[in-house]
């Protein structure tokens, strides 16, 4: 269903405030979007739980007793008009290598497979496959070299599992798109680790000792769950065949660790509490926020959450 179709109606009210316009608009692209059968895996996760909700979307993940790994299990996914690729192996111990590679590139291959003609596979990537590289960029872009500069098996089987999905969208004529996701957080769900943000406001809220890398001075930019989801929507929505996109909440939603934690501890008026003992290893990059041009020229997306609502969203 195009994009056009879903918003007769809209334009031609010309007495809506803006405000009330993107709201009326979210919501009958959502309608519009969940009239398709779209499968989510890892769809029990931190992330994909709040994403198959925003699409009332079916899981595929161990929860729901499948697996990536099962050619067998794969094959659920011929039944799908769009399948959003969550489920992975995220640890980047070397230890944890072949897991990595197994879960990451195997269990990609083997969704991919199974895609039908038309059909659409959205994969989450990594903006760490850029590594080191990203510190050459204030804003990275997605021509940013992705040379081998250490980066670890989670984001070698992300970059390799990448190619996967540009051959096989190809050879099998489905549209495909890979997110190089940047920090996307969500409000905890049971059973799931959270991600650093979520893990800082349930810090700051319960009084636990917070340990932070070069006294919280790397930057990171910010993307609340939803406004993921909203760009897979927008892919699914749009005539772009593949696309590979940076995604985050860019310049206007970045800001240090240290400058997130006193946010927090300011809306929630209480101190947060640091383990100034044992600091954590400098991250690499050292600061990355995402370049937002391609996605925003290509598919009219930008995030609608600010910093300061997300994180109110967590409390």
């Amino acid at each position: 269903m195009s994009q056009n179709h879903c918003v007769s109606g809209l334009t031609a009210d010309t007495n809506l405030g803006a405000t009330a316009f993107y709201r009326r608009l979210d919501r009958k692209l959502k309608a519009c979007a969940t009239t398709l059968r779209v499968l989510v895996t890892g769809g029990s996760g931190y992330l994909g739980a709040h994403v198959r909700r925003f699409f009332q979307a079916e899981d595929f993940s161990r929860r729901s007793h499948l697996d990536v790994l099962s050619s067998l299990d794969a094959t659920r996914v011929s039944a799908y008009e769009v399948v959003i690729h969550l489920a992975a192996h995220l640890s980047k111990n070397p230890a944890d290598a072949e897991d990595c590679f197994r879960a990451n590139v195997e269990g990609t291959v083997n969704l991919l497979r199974e895609m039908q003609p038309n059909s659409v596979f959205i994969f989450a990537s990594t903006k760490d496959v850029y590594g080191a590289h990203a510190d050459d960029y204030g804003e990275v872009p997605e021509d940013c070299s992705t040379e081998y500069r250490g980066q670890s098996p989670l984001e070698w089987s992300k970059l390799i599992a990448e190619r996967y999905v540009e051959y096989y969208s190809a050879q099998r004529n489905f549209r495909s798109c890979i997110f190089r996701l940047s920090t996307v957080y969500a409000r905890p769900s049971e059973g799931n680790e959270n991600g650093f943000v979520t893990h800082y406001v349930e810090s700051v809220k319960r009084g636990w000792p917070i340990r932070l890398p070069l006294e919280g001075k790397p930057i990171r930019d910010l993307l609340h769950v939803d406004d993921f989801s909203r760009a897979c929507r927008a892919f699914i929505d749009s005539s772009a065949t593949h696309g590979r996109y940076n995604l985050g909440g860019g310049r206007a939603n970045s800001l240090s660790l240290r400058d997130i934690i006193d946010k927090v501890a300011e809306m929630i008026q209480c101190n947060a509490v640091f383990d100034e003992a044992n600091p954590l290893p400098a991250p690499v990059p050292l600061h990355y926020v995402s370049n937002l041009n391609h996605i925003r020229q290509e598919l009219g997306w930008e995030p609608q959450i600010g910093i300061e609502e997300g994180l109110r969203s967590l409390l």
